[in-house]
């Protein structure tokens, strides 16, 4: 397995510094914002009177404690009335902790009222974004890579920032109400106050910033995790992980990666607790510098008793508001690094178009290709060079050739999951990138060689050919009977409301022939699609029942455009045209007979196949 070099220089997210980083603080408070308003605004109200609180609490501690050594040093008639100061004073400190508690409370319930929705809303974000790519940028590596560190992390990450956003302002607003009272002892213990936590404050960010990295150099690494818990633990693999016997060597190499990256985990841990405990030691000596210096003020009656309780309090509390303070910003700063993994994928350039057209000017000219070439994205050898190809409606085309010799990619080239990078193709008289996409994609019903086996009901594996029809079963029996899966439906316990797969409960597994002729039914769910490909759909029938399904098809598609790939040319024979490709370029084309009297490539391969059933 490639190893990956250790972690290099920042990425982009962190090389504008700590404080630019800070930029994507204001699109996850829109986020949250926009995701639920009352809430937010319930979180903001509620984390202000939590700020407040506890130096309420501190001073009418103050008040009590001076109230009742008062009360020890005058006559019993007039402690009578300190009696009801003190009992007073308490109910008020009372209704104060059960203010804070109901606002921690009211904090924690909409936090995770907040969690929910916001988690929904981003993984909705990440997914509609999904749709709007194409496929060339799934079936690109570092896209890949995005994505898995987007999906990992950026959902929790928006409302985490926004919390600590709230948490900062509630530690602000708790620091501020104690430095007026602790100022009122001495500016200078407020500057302790402050200074004694910067020093732990900078090796976190420090260290978030090395976390964010190590991260994002493993997603390579951790995708290959994710893959190999694919391998060893779904059944469409475990026939040949166990027949094979490569359980324990996937199982040991899922295990390397995943000492490679706790290694670098550890060596991460170590440093950053053992400098933030070094470090912690400071903010230690300032308290309890502070506990002497106040202490010493007592004893000297420059301060009284409540007053010294109160300040004690309040620097401890202070310093612990200064702790979060800092705490709350190096972790937005954390959470904004990981932003950017959300919001780099959210940023992904998809293709725009602004086709509107619906039809051709030469509805009777077919489909045409002048001059394709296409090279896939990293690739050093073209799989299309210069094609031509005129398809008339009502004809069929069989495309024949090797695998890898181009045939799969013309089929998604005319679909318009890829663009020609030179040359065009026109439906009807018009180039594909003028047809409005939902509009094209109607007039085409495809079944590609890896059809997707939809873990769903039979009627929806069908249904999905067209999603306006999806749970209309009359248009399922329709496409079934013309797919020749109607019946198979008729065989299964609940028919078309029979489960498929194994995944769910009561689910039907389904032979590889089976499971192809309810794809091939998805493609006559477009009723009016009138250019229908079939690439290799047949692959796990014998001839015989290929040759009937073609046949079965050929009569379907008298008046539209078919376009087969096969390997078997007893069926191939039936097209009106056949095309030969090699190596990205059509070297032949003709009718069957035409091309077995060049003999040339066709006919060789025809006449090696014929030979093998003899």
């Amino acid at each position: 397995m490639a190893r990956h070099p250790p972690p290099g220089p920042p990425p982009e997210a962190t090389s504008r510094g700590f404080f630019g980083v800070f930029r994507y603080s204001r699109r996850a408070m829109e986020l949250v914002w926009t995701t639920n308003r009352r809430l937010t605004v319930a979180l903001a109200l509620l984390t202000l009177l939590a700020g407040v609180l506890p130096a309420a609490m501190a001073w009418v501690g103050a008040l009590i404690i001076d109230a009742v050594v008062a009360a020890t040093r005058v006559t019993q008639d007039t402690g009578v009335t300190y009696l009801d100061r003190i009992f007073m004073l308490v109910a008020i400190e009372a209704v104060i902790v059960a203010a804070l508690s109901g606002a921690q409370r009211g904090i924690s319930l909409s936090q995770a009222l907040l969690r929910a929705q916001l988690g929904q809303r981003v993984n909705v974000m990440i997914l509609e974004k999904a749709l709007t790519l194409e496929l060339a940028q799934f079936e690109d590596a570092e896209f890949y890579d995005k994505l898995t560190r987007a999906r990992r992390e950026a959902s929790s990450r928006p409302l985490s920032l926004v919390n600590r956003t709230f948490g900062l302002a509630q530690n602000l607003v708790s620091l501020l109400s104690y430095g007026v009272l602790l100022v009122q002892f001495s500016p200078w213990a407020v500057a302790v106050l402050l200074i004694a936590g910067l020093p732990a404050f900078f090796a976190e960010t420090k260290f978030s910033g090395d976390a964010f990295r190590l991260f994002r150099w493993r997603s390579p690494e951790t995708r290959m995790q994710m893959y190999l818990e694919t391998v060893l633990a779904r059944e469409d693999n475990v026939k040949e992980v166990k027949l094979f016997g490569l359980g324990p060597l996937l199982l040991e190499r899922y295990q390397d990666i995943f000492r490679r990256l706790y290694k670098a985990d550890r060596a991460l841990a170590i440093r950053r607790d053992g400098w933030g405990f070094v470090l912690g030691l400071v903010g230690t000596l300032a308290l309890y510098g502070a506990y002497a210096w106040i202490a010493t003020a007592a004893v000297a009656s420059r301060i009284t008793l409540g007053q010294m309780t109160m300040y004690l309090i309040l620097f401890r509390q202070g310093q612990s508001a200064v702790s979060a303070i800092l705490s709350a910003i190096g972790g937005m700063y954390e959470d904004n690094l990981y932003l950017s993994t959300l919001y780099e994928y959210l940023e992904t350039p998809a293709s725009e178009t602004n086709a509107t057209q619906v039809r051709g000017p030469a509805p009777d000219d077919g489909v045409r290709f002048e001059g394709v070439g296409f090279t896939y994205p990293g690739a050093s050898q073209p799989a299309l060079v210069d094609v031509d190809l005129h398809i008339h409606p009502g004809e069929s085309l069989a495309l024949v050739g090797e695998n890898g010799s181009g045939k799969t990619t013309l089929i998604k080239l005319l679909t318009r999951l890829y663009r020609p990078e030179t040359g065009r193709i026109l439906l009807d008289g018009l180039d594909l990138n003028e047809w409005e996409e939902s509009a094209l994609r109607q007039r085409i019903g495809v079944i590609f060689q890896d059809f997707s086996r939809y873990q769903f009901l039979v009627g929806e594996n069908i249904g999905v050919g067209d999603v306006r029809y999806f749970e209309d079963e009359e248009r399922w029996r329709e496409a079934a009977a013309k797919g020749m899966a109607d019946s198979i439906v008729d065989g299964l316990p609940s028919g078309y409301d029979t489960q498929l797969g194994k995944w769910f409960k009561d689910g039907q597994e389904l032979s590889g022939g089976q499971w192809q002729k309810i794809a091939l039914s998805r493609a006559f769910m477009r009723a009016e699609a009138d250019i229908l490909v079939l690439d290799e759909p047949t692959a796990s029938m014998d001839a015989a029942a290929e040759a009937t399904i073609f046949e079965h098809f050929r009569k379907l598609t008298q008046k539209r455009i078919a376009i087969l790939i096969s390997h078997r040319f007893s069926t191939v024979r039936m097209a009106s045209q056949i095309v030969v490709i090699e190596n990205g370029r059509i070297i032949e084309r003709g009718s069957h007979e035409d091309l077995m009297k060049l003999d040339g490539h066709y006919a060789r391969l025809f006449s090696l196949q014929a030979a093998g059933y003899r």
